[in-house]
């Protein structure tokens, strides 16, 4: 039961350490291809971010949720790297896809991917940038191979 105790005091305030990104909380955009929209990543201990995406693209909309491992990236103050996987779903008007000769309807897709990517923190202000590369494999709708790329700008608090 003390061990219990222990490891449930741990996990509700682990979270309450600075992490090692230099912030806790991010909201902002991300543009890239093929989907760009909002961005919300959060910081659950000190190397390790939960990141929710809601994109729109194709007059549909795309979720994504992906957990990250971050570690400084070449000794530079500020700048980290992360990696890590996740899911994403979404929908789309197929009159809107270049790819699809069947243009009647919507369709919904479910995938899994992965993210690596570096991100710079500000010192002087509360914002973050950063770039990255997410490939995807959906494996229902339109099922195949996909590689997205992006830059997204966060406000931290």
């Amino acid at each position: 039961m003390k061990k219990l105790a222990v490891v449930i005091f741990v996990i509700l305030f682990s979270g309450l350490a600075v992490s090692g990104q230099e912030y806790r909380t991010s909201l902002g955009v991300r543009g890239g291809y093929p989907f760009s929209g909002i961005s919300l990543k959060h910081f659950i201990n000190n190397t390790d971010a939960i990141e929710g995406v809601a994109a729109f693209h194709y007059r549909g909309l795309l979720l994504a949720g992906m957990f990250q491992r971050h570690a400084n990236a070449f000794d530079a103050p500020g700048l980290y790297w992360y990696y890590g996987g996740g899911a994403q779903a979404g929908f789309y008007d197929r009159r809107h896809i270049p790819w699809f000769e069947d243009d009647r309807g919507s369709i919904a897709t479910l995938g899994i991917l992965g993210v690596v990517g570096l991100e710079y923190k500000i010192e002087e202000i509360p914002i973050t940038i950063g770039a990255d590369l997410i490939p995807v494999i959906s494996i229902f709708g339109h099922t195949g191979f996909w590689m997205n790329g992006g830059v997204s700008i966060r406000y931290t608090f």
